[in-house]
């Protein structure tokens, strides 16, 4: 079986994006309603609720390279399996009494997980201009993140007022519903097939060879240790004790954060294409190192409302970015590997970056790790200018051999 991404290069993101809103959908739905049912279902304890972000994550990390590899033989059908898998653990979560088998299908979803996301977003990479390639990669982001918004906003919801097990149902629903939008593409796109292509050996070797797609890889997970780490985990605790507001005030001020970030996806995909990925990926670095490390000098909750805002902004001007240019380097047949490289770098800081953070909170002090994360950016960006400078100089010089 060939490939079947990027033949209909506007058809194919729109199909994407729909799924990739209604798969964040059903992914936030369980964000706040998980850990009442695990304590309801099995008396879980706090160990217990952490365990299944850590179990989620390892299985993503497993699965985003291999589903790299087999994306050119198997193309959309990967994603169609991911949904479907997940939907199937779903139904079997809620099915069980036993949290050890309950630990092992969360695993199993994280594999599933990176089965849709890998492919998702190879795909829209795969448009035929690399100009608009940041614009689409930031409108993946916006759906992964407003599919997450809802669903969070409606996951107690559910598991009030409809039942403990509902969560689980809507999302295998939303998994269902995905599976079949992307089959439509899929078919539309089989009926447009004339000839297969030749699919030339893929090897992760090559794609780190290839112009600064080792530094984006370690961009991205840098991005994604200080999103998990800091502002998911510490910010809410900094809110709390430094800036003294109550809970519901510490959820707005985050909230802040969600919506900043939100408003600026569009913006740095959009200046990447126009003004270069590196130059605008290196002043977004900055600026976010700038408000990341003065977090450490703030208490007023409206100073903290407005660096949250601001924080949130600068993590999504920066997100898109990393995997743009690194499909711009990235020859078509090998986006797929490309792609689950940087899933693998991202999923790796998503494990590491919590770990980290905390034991350095708890070492020296709360503010400690904002005053560590924007130093590693401020690292970032000067590797960034510094791979910059040595591409601009290689395009001069080839330019004066002809």
């Amino acid at each position: 079986m060939t490939s079947d991404l990027g033949e209909r290069p506007f058809r194919a993101p729109l199909a994407v994006l729909a799924a990739a809103l209604l798969f964040n959908l059903g992914q936030g739905v369980l964000r706040p309603s998980m850990p009442l049912y695990l304590q309801r279902s099995f008396a879980a304890n706090y160990r217990m609720v952490t365990l299944i972000p850590v179990v989620f994550g390892v299985g993503k990390w497993l699965a985003n390279l291999p589903t790299g590899y087999l994306l050119g033989r198997f193309g959309s059908s990967l994603m169609i399996c991911g949904l479907l898998l997940i939907a199937c653990i779903d139904v079997a979560s809620i099915l069980t009494s036993s949290y050890g088998v309950f630990l092992a299908l969360r695993a199993m979803g994280g594999v599933g997980w990176a089965m849709f996301a890998t492919v998702a977003t190879t795909a829209v990479v795969d448009v035929p201009a690399a100009r608009r390639r940041g614009r689409a990669v930031s409108l993946l982001l916006m759906s992964e993140t407003s599919g997450l918004l809802l669903g969070s906003a409606a996951g107690g919801w559910l598991y009030q007022d409809v039942g403990v097990a509902s969560p689980f149902l809507f999302e295998a629903a939303c998994m269902v519903v995905a599976a079949i939008a992307v089959a439509r593409w899929a078919r539309l796109r089989a009926d447009g097939t004339t000839s297969p292509r030749s699919h030339p050996p893929r090897s992760l070797g090559t794609v780190l060879r290839m112009p600064a797609v080792l530094l984006m890889g370690v961009t991205s997970a840098l991005l994604t240790a200080i999103q998990t780490g800091l502002l998911v985990f510490l910010f809410p605790l900094y809110l709390l004790q430094r800036g003294g507001v109550s809970p519901e005030v510490v959820g707005f001020l985050v909230g802040l954060g969600v919506l900043g970030r939100l408003v600026a996806l569009w913006l740095g995909g959009s200046a990447s294409d126009r003004w270069g990925r590196a130059r605008v990926l290196t002043a977004g670095l900055l600026t976010y190192a700038l408000f990341l490390g003065s977090v450490a000098f703030l208490t007023h909750p409206v100073a903290l409302g407005l660096w949250s805002f601001t924080i949130g902004a600068a993590a999504g001007f920066v997100a898109a970015i990393p995997t743009a240019l690194t499909s711009d380097q990235v020859p078509r047949p090998l986006q797929g590997v490309a792609v689950g490289w940087l899933r693998t770098m991202s999923d790796s800081g998503q494990i590491v970056g919590p770990l980290v953070m905390g034991a350095l909170a708890d070492a020296i002090d709360l503010s400690a790790p904002f005053v560590l994360g924007a130093a590693l950016l401020t690292a970032a960006a000067g590797a960034c200018r510094h791979r910059a400078n040595a591409m601009s100089a290689a395009l001069v010089t080839d330019g004066r051999e002809s």
